[in-house]
């Protein structure tokens, strides 16, 4: 992992909102009572308050997130910047009236406000869930941690106050790290200034001057028609940001429609595709990481090494459609355990198709049996004893071969008809078959659909094999 310089992408809070853990909730709340916060101290005029607030954003270069040349060295967002921010925020028609709601809005309404701003407020606001984030994923791939590492200032929502302490952090030479999850990073932000601009605000004004009689803009074509062309709207009206503020003022239901529409559909999540081009990393190599599971010798002597490579395999394999894997959770004050867990934020696909039939999914669990034995009830029974309504009903047991596929197949089903959850089984060659398909789907073409009700139709990068084992459990 180079971590000498940054990564351009950003941490979007858009991303954010539409999480369903209780991570997602947790930096849900830490942004929106910090931003309440912030709104509240600029419209009492309380500037003591609001500097407080804003001057305790430091620059968070310990993420490598953003654009600068050479060392990463943040985007100059120190406490100065912090009291310039309030001082704008003061000094703002738009957080005065209520058209800057949330942190995002500034980059729409604040001078000198972009994606990089907003990224680098984030990640102080919500430095608390990513410190804990690092943690969890240092386990999972054995990164030391250092213990006693300043955890700069965090975000306190029930205070409303910043917080020190120390913690344990990956800690290379001189420089602490923060691992963040590539489901909450994009390149550019969801709310997107220039699209509302576009397909927003300069509609609008196109049909109030179609409306004014008296309008210079108003072209007449030679069929009759009436006509106002984009090129005379930015010409008249401008299209900088004190351009777009000053318009919106006074049509704000323009913006909040704009912002209500982008909201209620959740952002793609950035690919591994992108992510890779950004990063200049390879992208996930599928067959190399099945490699390493089919090579695991059988047994008890390398259940962990298997555990752990099915981990690498289904997080590179199911994103982003699982995200956040965690080894060896601890459930039901730590009588149980999980061997991983996953957080299902599909927006499509099989993992989605679950969530959208009541399928209580949020969290998909795991059960790895490396074993050169026959696997069956007490198996299956184990992985449906993890189930709850609060943490899921669905999981995949892997494992290395039946002796009866056919058998042990009909035993999940019997667990779904008993309600007892959803358990989809796969073995090394059910593994093949899911790697080929990820292969097949990264220059796929579409032909045929695949033999399935319309309801459950797929996509093949979808994974095809998980609907048909699903469709065998409740038909």
């Amino acid at each position: 992992m180079d971590i000498s310089d940054d990564v351009p992408v950003y941490i979007d809070p858009g991303m954010i909102r539409h999480l369903p853990d209780d991570w997602g909730k947790e930096c849900l709340i830490m942004l929106t009572t910090f931003f309440d916060s912030v709104l509240d101290a600029v419209r009492s005029g309380d500037k003591s308050r609001a500097r407080y607030l804003l001057g305790n954003l430091g620059e968070p270069n310990e993420t490598h997130l953003g654009f600068s040349s050479g060392r990463s060295a943040g985007r100059g967002f120190g406490q100065q910047m912090g009291v310039v921010l309030a001082e704008k925020l003061a000094a703002s028609q738009a957080a005065q009236t209520g058209l800057i709601e949330d942190l995002e809005d500034t980059a729409f309404f604040i001078d000198k406000v972009g994606k990089d701003i907003v990224s680098d407020i984030t990640t102080n606001i919500i430095r608390g869930p990513l410190i804990a984030y690092t943690q969890q994923m240092a386990s999972v791939f054995r990164i030391p941690l250092e213990e006693g590492v300043a955890s700069g200032a965090v975000w306190n929502p029930h205070a409303l106050e910043w917080e020190q302490g120390y913690v344990r952090l990956p800690v290379a030479g001189d420089r602490k790290l923060l691992l963040v999850p590539k489901v909450i990073v994009r390149r550019d932000m969801y709310l997107s200034r220039a699209e509302y601009y576009r397909n927003h605000l300069v509609p609008t004004l196109q049909s109030e001057e179609l409306d004014n009689p008296s309008s210079r803009l108003v072209r007449t074509l030679k069929d009759g028609r009436k006509r106002v062309n984009v090129r005379d709207i930015v010409e008249y009206y401008g299209n900088s940001k004190s351009d777009i503020t000053r318009e919106s003022l006074i049509r704000p239901d323009v913006y909040a429609n704009y912002r209500h529409v982008k909201k209620s559909v959740a952002p793609p999540p950035i690919s591994h595709q992108e992510l890779s081009e950004a990063s200049c990393a390879p992208l996930p190599d599928y067959e190399g990481l099945l490699g390493e599971v089919l090579k695991t010798p059988l047994g008890r002597a390398s259940a962990a090494d298997y555990h752990r490579r099915i981990e690498a395999l289904f997080t590179a394999l199911f994103y982003p459609s699982l995200t956040m894997p965690e080894l060896e959770e601890e459930i039901h004050n730590g009588r149980k355990r999980v061997d991983i867990s996953y957080t299902n934020v599909a927006q499509d696909g099989f993992f989605r198709f679950l969530r959208r039939h009541k399928i209580k999914s949020t969290y998909v669990m795991v059960e790895c049996k490396n074993y050169g034995k026959e696997v069956g009830n007490p198996e299956l029974d184990q992985l449906s004893s993890r189930f709850s309504p609060l943490r899921g009903q669905f999981g995949i047991l892997a494992c290395r071969s039946f002796e009866d596929k056919s058998r042990f197949l009909k035993r999940c089903r019997d667990t779904a008809l008993d309600y007892r959850g959803y358990v989809i089984a796969l073995d090394d060659e059910d593994l093949r078959i899911l790697v080929a398909d990820a292969m097949e789907a990264v220059d796929w073409v579409p032909s045929d659909p695949p033999p399935l009700e319309p309801e459950i139709q797929p996509k093949v990068e979808s994974y095809p094999l998980l609907f048909r084992r699903f469709k065998a459990l409740v038909n």
